[in-house]
């Protein structure tokens, strides 16, 4: 870990130029809006180390599974979100010489992601072969009002010279992942088209026909004049450009701007996609790049209004909690539920940026409190949609009936290919149906279980009970084989994480049928008849509920994470020199399944969820017992660990916590920020300051918090929305203040106590 980025409240700032530090900046200046995101590629040329990627969201490429040794069951290709047309491109010739920042003298270079606005800047002074001097300017967005347009501002200023310069504005999409199995390109030409001052590519995918068309304007201004120079057109296969010429004079400054249309065939008719484009591109230009720079603040201050956290007294925390929100915020937008939440957004390619149960387990609580209840529930259907898919992955793997949901997916078909995560990571199961339940005890919108949320439910359980396996001398349930969330551990028995989450998702299936036998028997009888369940399935589901089995240790009074967890040699991480960390890059696999060491939160990862099962004496014990044994390599442990750190009073244990998650690729905690931000733990952020140091619960209908300040804070606040209200809560060392900011009064509980706030007043405790 070298930290090298300055702290801002609003900013990420990179001061001088490092090469070394270039791919991890690529990943945390990356730009996105929902639709499509960027990393943070120089415009010009750059003969660097760098990962190009422009990112189209849905659309991906079964890239064929590759593997050492074939087992029946597994995934026959890997989803994969595709580095699609680069749209960005400016070769900058200047007298013949190609600026390129990794052969020039680069000096005053500053990186400016500005998340307040939502634009990336960078300027820097360089230095030709021949000692002649350049100035450069650069500003780009993706704009989150018009999703499929990307804008450029690109000022050069000669500093000590008279010359020419030569500009080519081009699209490329002749470009690979780096992270394909057989070193394939996915993309196939379709056509290009050129004229005065636009360009046009269109490519489809070689398989699943997914197409794209990028359609590109380039303008060249002189003292706000713009100049009539007409390009000279190049055009090879899946590549076109224009070249434009114009005279350079010392300290003169010379203006690009490059709009660009992306549109797929996702959205549009495949046969009108350059016409579409181009109308597109028609109003982005018409516009004009100050005005879009406008909306697209404006745009982002709105963003700000419902989920920003403001901490006082702490830039670097203040900065990590933005930069993450950031992030989501322009990851995930809702308006469409066919798409979800990859691990790395719009930052990178690993992973696949597929959908994985973070989604449930991290990302949902976000956008329960920060977005209108649609945006939520879309995450939701996305699974309910997938759900055919689900049952067809349990048949894959032996299984008669239920729906074993996918750890990896962009369809709902499964394309993780470890076997220890495929066929025994199953615990992510519990996390959809959790999401559910989740959904549900946040808006109190009951009408989903009966439009959505039952079916999925009742599936997940038949697959649970298919899976559990009987011990009749013991007369328990079991579950055998199986890969927890501590994914250090494999092929154990009775994971106690595996095993409480399969047992609840019964009991809340359970509950859901009587509330709607209850409250709509008609339609609760409609569910019956559709889904064949009988009596006899669900007394087996009573059977199971009441005869699992949980392992633990009496003597030590803490639930063990699996069998003959105590067998292990049990050390705490303190114990180790600092030279073996991160494990995961200095171990074998053989030496970490045979430690204590837990790569995130397991046992405690239930206790966060069903936290209300619980009470604080357990956690306590249990949290002593394995936090201290925890190395949080998996980016989705800090934030379990810093919100029960607060229940618990844990105060400095709670702080580094949240630091580590909030900073977690500003800093390059794990030394992995390079191949993209890990953006669905950015949600766990969030998570920490609301529900850790926030205190925030939805308990029996009723907003619950028992908020706390860290001693290095003067203040923090949030705002959250609950129900068709909007609260904004802030928090200092003497009191909290909750202001209903809506006309709907509702009670609150601070600190145990009950209170009626009413419509557009506020309330203030003492701590």
């Amino acid at each position: 870990m070298k930290p090298y980025l300055k702290e801002h409240e609003w900013s990420i700032i990179e001061e001088g130029f490092n090469p070394e530090n270039h791919e991890i900046s690529e990943s945390v200046f990356s730009l996105g809006n929902g639709h499509m995101g960027q990393r943070a590629n120089f415009e010009e040329t750059y003969t660097g180390s760098s990962l190009q990627g422009s990112y189209m969201a849905g659309v991906y490429y079964p890239d064929k599974t590759r593997v050492g040794w074939w087992k029946n069951g597994y995934p026959e290709n890997f989803a994969k979100v595709l580095n699609s047309i680069n749209w960005i491109g400016l070769q900058i010739v200047i007298d013949g010489e190609d600026l390129d920042l990794n052969k020039a003298v680069v000096s005053d270079f500053v990186r400016e992601l500005n998340m307040k606005e939502g634009n990336l800047t960078r300027s820097f002074e360089a230095e030709l072969r021949e000692g002649k001097r350049i100035r450069v300017q650069a500003t780009r967005f993706v704009s989150i009002v018009d999703k499929e347009i990307g804008a450029i501002k690109y000022d050069i200023t000669p500093l000590n010279f008279d010359g020419t310069l030569q500009v080519t504005s081009y699209l490329d999409g002749d470009v690979r992942n780096q992270d394909a199995n057989y070193d394939e390109k996915f993309w196939d030409p379709i056509d290009s088209s050129l004229s005065k001052d636009r360009a046009s590519l269109s490519v489809k995918t070689k398989k699943l026909n997914f197409q794209f068309c990028s359609t590109i304007e380039t303008q060249i201004f002189k003292a706000d004049k713009q100049l009539d120079v007409e390009g000279i057109g190049i055009e090879e296969i899946k590549y076109a450009g224009l070249t434009y010429k114009a005279p350079l004079v010392k300290n003169e400054k010379t203006t690009i701007y490059k709009y660009a249309a992306n549109v797929t065939n996702r959205d549009h008719d495949e046969n009108q996609l350059e016409i579409i484009s181009g109308k597109e591109l028609d109003k982005a230009v018409a516009k004009g790049f100050k005005q879009l720079k406008k909306e697209q603040a404006s745009a982002w201050k709105e963003k700000w209004l419902n989920s920003d956290i403001v901490i006082e007294g702490d830039v670097a925390a203040q900065q990590g909690i933005r930069f993450n929100i950031y992030q989501l915020n322009q990851t995930y937008s809702g308006e469409d539920a066919r798409l979800n939440i990859g691990p790395k957004g719009f930052t990178g390619e690993k992973y696949g940026g597929s959908t994985y149960w973070d989604t449930e387990a991290y990302c949902l609580p976000f956008y329960l409190a920060t977005a209108e209840e649609r945006i939520s529930r879309n995450l939701l259907i996305y699974r309910y949609n997938h759900l055919e898919k689900a049952k067809e992955n349990a048949r894959k793997l032996g299984f008669e009936k239920g729906a074993l949901y996918p750890m990896v997916t962009m369809n709902g078909e499964e394309s993780h290919n470890e076997w220890e995560i495929t066929f025994e990571e199953i615990h992510r199961n519990g996390a959809i149906a959790y999401g559910i339940y989740n959904y549900v005890n946040y808006t109190g919108d009951k009408a989903y279980l009966g439009e959505y949320g039952v079916e999925v439910l009742v599936e997940i359980s038949r697959f649970w009970e298919e899976r559990v396996n009987y011990v009749p001398q013991k007369d328990v349930y079991m579950m055998l084989g199986v890969t927890g969330p501590n994914e250090y551990e494999n092929n154990v028995h009775n994971n106690w994480y595996t095993n409480r989450i399969a047992s609840w998702t019964l009991e809340y299936t359970l509950y859901v049928l009587d509330y709607l036998k209850d409250s709509d028997n008609k339609l609760y009888q409609q569910w019956i008849d559709k889904l064949k369940l009988n009596e006899k399935e669900m007394k087996k589901w009573l059977d199971i509920i009441d005869k699992m089995y949980y392992p633990e240790d009496k003597k030590l009074g803490v639930i063990l994470q699996q069998d003959n967890f105590l067998d292990k040699e049990i050390l705490p991480v303190a114990d180790l020199d600092s030279k073996h960390l991160p494990l995961n890059q200095n171990w074998s696999w053989d030496r970490i399944l045979r430690s204590c060491f837990i790569k995130q939160a397991d046992v405690l990862q239930g206790l966060y969820f069903l936290n209300h099962e619980f009470d604080i004496e357990t956690k306590k014990r249990n949290f002593d017992f394995y936090e201290p044994m925890t190395v949080h390599e998996s980016s989705l442990s800090p934030c379990v660990h810093a919100i029960l750190a607060c229940e618990l009073g844990y105060k400095d244990k709670a702080y580094d916590m949240y630091l580590r998650t909030a900073r977690l690729d500003l800093d390059n905690y794990n030394n992995d920020t390079e191949d993209g931000c890990h953006t669905t733990s950015m949600a766990g952020t969030w998570m920490s300051v609301v529900q850790g140091f926030g205190g925030m619960k939805i308990t029996n209908d009723q907003f619950v918090l028992n908020p706390f300040i860290p001693s290095q804070w003067t203040s923090f606040s949030f705002k959250v929305l609950f129900r068709g209200a909007r609260l904004m809560i802030r928090v200092d060392q003497e009191e909290v203040t909750v202001t209903n900011e809506s006309a709907l009064s509702l009670d609150v509980v601070i600190h145990g106590e009950k209170i009626l706030l009413k419509g557009n007043k506020a309330i203030t405790v003492t701590h």
